[in-house]
C-alpha cells in the first residue's frame, strides 16, 4: 500500500466587480494572498490600467440613472445593501479573521459597517436640506442653490481598514447619486470581493460601484489622471502622494479629497459633510413679479 497523500486545497480566485459583472483581470494576471504563516489564502486578481478604463465606461454610463433616481430610493437601497450585510456577518468576520484580524475586531467591524450603511441611508433624503440654500438678492428674482452629483469618483480605498474603511467612503458618493470606481486594500482585499457579491445581489445597479483589487503603485497614476473622473478619493500617503496625485488630477480640474490619518471606527469619521465632498452647487435664478 502507498501512503496516502495529503490534499493540497485549491485556493479560490476573486474576481474583479465591473459594471454588476465579475469579469477576470484582462491581463490574467493575480497576486497570492499569505496568512501570517506563509500560507496562500486565495489568488487576488491583479487589475490593470485597462480594467481601470473599462470601470470608468461602466461608471459613467450608470451615473446619469442613478443620480436621477429619487433619495429615497437610493436611501432603500443602501439600507437593503445593510441587511445583506447582517445576513453575511459571519462569512465577512471569519474573512476579516484570516486576514490577521482578531475575532473580537473583527466582528466590531463588521457591525460597525452595517451601521455606517444605515448611517447613510438616513441622510439620503436629507443632506439636501441642510446644504441647500436660499440666497438673498437685490433683485426681483428667487436665488436658490441646490446640490448635484458630480459623476464619477476614483476612490483609493484605506489599506489597514479592509472592510470599514472602505464602505465608509463608498457610502457617501454614492449616497449622493455618484458612481465610483474603488481600488480595494492590497493587503486586506477578501472583504471587498465579497461585498461586491452584496452590491451584486441587492438592488445597486450595475457600475453604480465598481472594486478592483491590485497593486496601488500601478493604479494610483490612472485613478487620479483618468480625463472621465470627476474627483478623486485617496486615503493614505504622505505629502509626496499628495503631491502627486494632485498634479495628475489638474489636467481635468478634478476634485482631490484627502481622508489620510482618519481612525474609520470612530464615529467622527461618519458625516453628511462626507456627501457635500462629492456634490457641486447649482444655482438658479427665477424672475418673480410683473
Amino acid at each position: 500500500m502507498t501512503a496516502k497523500t495529503a490534499r493540497v486545497p485549491v485556493a479560490k480566485t476573486y474576481k474583479i466587480y465591473i459594471g454588476g459583472k465579475f469579469p477576470r483581470s484582462e491581463s490574467g494576471r493575480f497576486y497570492p494572498l499569505e496568512d501570517d504563516d506563509g500560507a496562500v489564502i486565495a489568488n487576488i486578481c491583479r487589475g490593470s490600467r485597462k480594467d481601470f478604463r473599462n470601470a470608468v465606461v461602466a461608471a459613467r454610463s450608470a451615473q446619469p440613472g442613478w443620480g436621477a433616481s429619487s433619495a429615497y430610493l437610493r436611501g432603500q437601497i443602501l439600507y437593503r445593501v445593510a441587511e445583506m450585510l447582517e445576513g453575511r456577518r459571519e462569512q465577512f468576520v471569519a474573512e476579516l479573521v484570516l486576514q490577521g484580524i482578531t475575532k473580537r475586531k473583527a466582528q466590531a467591524e463588521v457591525d460597525a459597517t452595517t451601521d455606517r450603511l444605515i448611517y447613510y441611508a438616513g441622510w439620503s433624503d436629507k443632506y439636501q436640506q441642510i446644504f441647500s440654500a436660499v440666497n438673498p438678492v437685490s433683485s426681483s428674482h428667487f436665488n436658490f442653490s441646490v446640490l448635484e452629483p458630480t459623476g464619477v469618483v476614483s476612490i483609493l480605498a484605506p489599506e489597514e481598514s479592509g472592510l470599514l474603511g472602505l464602505v465608509s467612503n463608498i457610502a457617501p458618493v454614492i449616497v449622493g447619486g455618484n458612481t465610483c470606481v474603488v481600488l480595494a486594500s492590497q493587503n486586506l482585499p477578501l472583504c471587498a470581493v465579497s461585498l461586491a457579491e452584496v452590491l451584486h445581489a441587492s438592488d445597486v445597479p450595475g457600475g453604480v460601484v465598481n472594486i478592483l483589487t491590485g497593486f496601488r503603485e500601478e493604479l494610483a497614476g490612472q485613478f487620479s489622471s483618468h480625463m472621465d473622473v470627476n474627483a478623486i478619493v485617496y486615503c493614505d500617503g504622505d505629502a509626496s502622494v499628495a503631491k502627486q496625485i494632485q498634479e495628475k488630477a489638474a489636467d481635468n480640474i478634478k476634485r482631490v479629497l484627502s481622508r489620510v490619518e482618519i481612525d474609520w471606527k470612530s464615529h467622527a469619521s461618519q458625516n453628511p459633510y462626507l456627501i457635500q465632498e462629492t456634490q457641486e452647487v447649482k444655482t438658479t435664478w427665477h424672475p418673480i413679479g410683473s
